[in-house]
């Protein structure tokens, strides 16, 4: 075999690809029912008085009907509250990417590459948008001001250190999902469903027999196991990308919990998604793709503050602490953390 461009290539029969390479990558998080598509939020971004366009929203956020009931009694006066509201600030991010094929290793291999390039798009941006939301999670769990270190507290669960039912110090267990739900958000816990775990979590959990796996019977009646797992009764997804560290020699694990529709996502659209350019002298020949996109997640009771150092943030400005607070009132009160389903296991299986 002979290489002409990064492509292996037979010189004497012209062979060519067969299979494009299996994406490595899951997108459990961009791809599970965490996620709450908001198109309606794409108006937001234009201003209607003046037409233009900005990459930062803000949006009215209703809180919970509270306040003391009175004695009706025939005289004690009804005295009328307000309900609080919030606001939530979402910040848009911008990508773009390009890639290039010369006609040379199409005439040399006998295989368009341009037609493969494009039927990876999709698959390359769910991976991009997977990036982006975890660092935007790790973001959320670095906040260091007062407010934001109560809920990175109660939504952490740090088990590295702690030996479980089992006898394995620092291992997930039976117990582990559930209690760190209530750690998080006490009698609201239920509104969690979905944990994204990497492969060796999971693998320690189903050695222990606890993570199982729906099952149906096919059209012969035979029992077959799906790769749909569950835990405790919330639903696992299995994906390497999940956060990896190594603190003190040891490999950490970042298990995260999440709520239905507990991230807000918002295609914001780019005037241009997608277009080829072709040079004819360049090489002989080249046709480049091009792609763009702006993108929003927004997870639910915090808000977008930091300042980015241009008008699209990076992965490194979204996963900084710095860049993210409960949401408030207008007196400056945060939304109870207890309201916001998402959380983290730290763990060493």
């Amino acid at each position: 075999m002979n290489i002409f461009d990064g492509k292996f290539f037979n010189a004497e029969v012209f062979g060519g690809y067969v299979d494009t390479i299996p994406n490595a990558h899951m997108n459990a998080l961009v791809q599970s029912g965490a996620l709450r598509m908001r198109a309606d939020l794409k108006a937001m971004l234009v201003d209607p008085a003046s037409g233009k366009g900005s990459n930062i929203y803000t949006s009215a956020m209703l809180g919970r009907l509270a306040g003391d009931d009175q004695n009706y009694d025939g005289k004690t006066d009804i005295v009328p509250t307000a309900n609080t509201a919030y606001k939530q600030t979402r910040i848009v991010f911008g990508r773009a990417k390009a890639w290039e094929e010369k006609d040379f290793t199409v005439d040399i291999t006998g295989r368009n590459f341009y037609n493969d390039m494009a039927g990876q798009v999709s698959d390359y941006w769910m991976e991009k948008r997977q990036n982006a939301l975890i660092s935007i999670l790790k973001g959320v769990f670095s906040m260091a001001d007062d407010n934001g270190k109560v809920f990175v507290t109660a939504h952490t669960s740090d088990i590295t250190a702690v030996t479980n039912s089992e006898g394995d110090a620092g291992m997930m267990d039976a117990t582990s999902i559930n209690t760190a739900l209530q750690k998080a958000c006490g009698d609201n816990k239920g509104k969690f469903s979905i944990a994204c775990m990497h492969s060796a979590v999971a693998t320690n959990l189903e050695n222990l027999k606890i993570l199982t796996y729906a099952k149906y019977n096919n059209a012969q009646g035979l029992e077959v196991q799906t790769a749909i797992g569950y835990v405790n009764g919330k639903l696992i997804l299995i994906d390497d990308d999940m956060p990896v560290e190594t603190v003190d020699t040891k490999t950490v694990y970042t298990t995260y919990l999440l709520g239905a529709g507990s991230l807000e996502y918002t295609d914001c659209g780019a005037f241009i998604p997608v277009e080829s350019h072709r040079d004819p002298f360049k090489y002989g020949g080249e046709t480049f793709l091009i792609t763009r996109l702006r993108n929003c997640f927004a997870p639910y009771g915090l808000s977008f503050k930091g300042t980015p150092s241009s008008d699209s943030p990076t992965n490194a400005e979204l996963a900084a602490g710095t860049s993210w607070e409960l949401v408030k009132d207008a007196a400056g009160t945060p939304i109870a953390h207890k309201l916001i389903p998402i959380a983290q296991i730290k763990s060493l299986g």
